[in-house]
């Protein structure tokens, strides 16, 4: 698990750390408005969303060590490109490239590898775990990577030079690449390289494919995923709505969306002690509940800069929020009554549709900031998410009325 956790976050620390933590300081320096930073960012949600179906399918019959070694030095190579500063045509490139190092021969074995050690009965507690324990990674990694830029920039962020901004982002972006290095290797020797006796069996992908089609309950799970990962995504912009209209610095922004990040070992883990507890889709509907109520009062007007305290308790909620579900939305594969043996296909389809945001969410919040900048454009982004998660608390509802709680020994052993 420890292999998985680690893994599993720095995998995406060049692709989304530098983008969510140091967000107007790349802006700055490679010269783009948000429309632009959304723009490049879109290919990597196509490539991405290519990627996952037949990644599912590599993760039902091929060694997890192997597939998730390839996948870590190949996303840290991309990073050693990042560092020369390239265009927008040359960050659309490199972004479509991580979509395919990241997933195709990744993620679906990495939530396979997290379902098969939590077991029947544990499925909250093994997701919590390992969202959880990403989250305190990726706050720890993050925390590291303010010290590098804060000592490269200096103390002052607004007397640094054009260059000194640049040569600061370039050694932050060296420093994950040499973690997403050693993640790798972490991978090769504490993962087993044996391959598990349930993938080897007769059937045939294209079997394996359409069950998993022909499944209700996966499609509602693809859409909670869809509205969930939407959340995720919306952090993204918690670093600029700091600078923008918090007030801070750049230097304070980025350690402000670190610190944040703390708290997310602690939702995810909670959460999924609670779903294995009182149910995985009722947890889910209570926190869809919350980030929708949250979200609704910071798009109106009430939410001015002159109610520190209550804009802080209502991000406070939505980022508990987003990473509870991130301890619960792939939980719900139990639930569904997905057989083990189908995970990686029933996980491909369900990223296929639930990762969907990485390619319409950055470009349509990108272009909600640049129509009124300042806090108009974060209001309404925030009433755009607070829809987002009332339709998440309406599928997570159908979902439990569907399938209950237990599930249903006859097809998860």
């Amino acid at each position: 698990m420890v292999a998985l956790v680690f893994s599993g976050e720095m995998i995406f620390s060049l692709p989304y750390h530098l983008l969510r933590y140091f967000r107007p300081t790349v802006l700055g320096v490679f010269e783009f408005s948000n429309a632009d930073l959304g723009d490049v960012f879109a290919p990597y949600g196509v490539t991405a969303m290519l990627a996952y179906f037949p990644g599912g399918v590599l993760a039902d019959r091929f060694s997890t060590r192997k597939l998730m070694c390839v996948s870590l030095l190949m996303t840290a190579a991309g990073g050693f490109y990042m560092m020369t500063l390239p265009g927008m045509l040359g960050m659309s490139f490199l972004f479509a490239f991580w979509g395919v190092t990241t997933i195709l021969t990744f993620w679906c074995a990495l939530i396979r590898a997290t379902r098969s050690w939590g077991g029947r009965f544990a499925q909250g507690r093994g997701f919590g775990l390992l969202d959880g324990g990403r989250g305190l990674a990726g706050a720890s990694f993050a925390s590291v990577g303010v010290l590098v830029f804060s000592a490269e920039i200096g103390p002052d962020p607004s007397l640094a030079t054009a260059a000194e901004r640049a040569t600061a982002l370039q050694m932050v972006i060296l420093y994950y690449t040499l973690v997403t290095l050693a993640a790798g290797i972490a991978v090769w020797w504490w993962i087993s390289d044996d391959v598990p006796h349930e993938r080897v069996r007769s059937s045939s992908a294209w079997s394996d494919v359409r069950a998993v089609l022909g499944t209700r309950s996966v499609w509602l799970q693809a859409v909670i995923v869809v509205c969930a990962y939407s959340g995720y995504k919306a952090l993204d912009n918690y670093s600029l709505y700091a600078y923008d209209v918090l007030g801070m610095n750049e230097t304070e922004a980025a350690a402000f969306t670190a610190t944040f990040v703390y708290t997310r070992p602690i939702a995810a883990i909670l959460a999924g002690l609670a779903g294995d507890r009182f149910g995985v889709a009722r947890m889910t509907i209570v926190v869809f509940g919350l980030l929708a109520a949250c979200w609704a009062l910071l798009s109106t007007p009430a939410a001015s800069p002159d109610l520190l305290m209550m804009l802080y308790v209502n991000l406070l909620i939505t980022i508990l929020g987003v990473y509870a579900l991130r301890g619960l939305y792939f939980a719900l594969l139990e639930q569904a009554r997905v057989p083990l043996p189908l995970t990686g296909a029933a996980v491909g389809l369900i990223s296929v549709l639930g990762y969907l945001p990485d390619i319409f969410f950055s470009p349509i919040a990108g272009r909600l900031l640049d129509a009124t900048p300042g806090v108009g454009g974060h209001q309404n982004c925030f009433a755009m998410m607070a829809c987002i998660a009332a339709v998440g608390l309406m599928v997570a509802t159908v979902l439990n009325r569907e399938t209950g709680r237990q599930p249903d020994p006859a097809v998860s052993a």
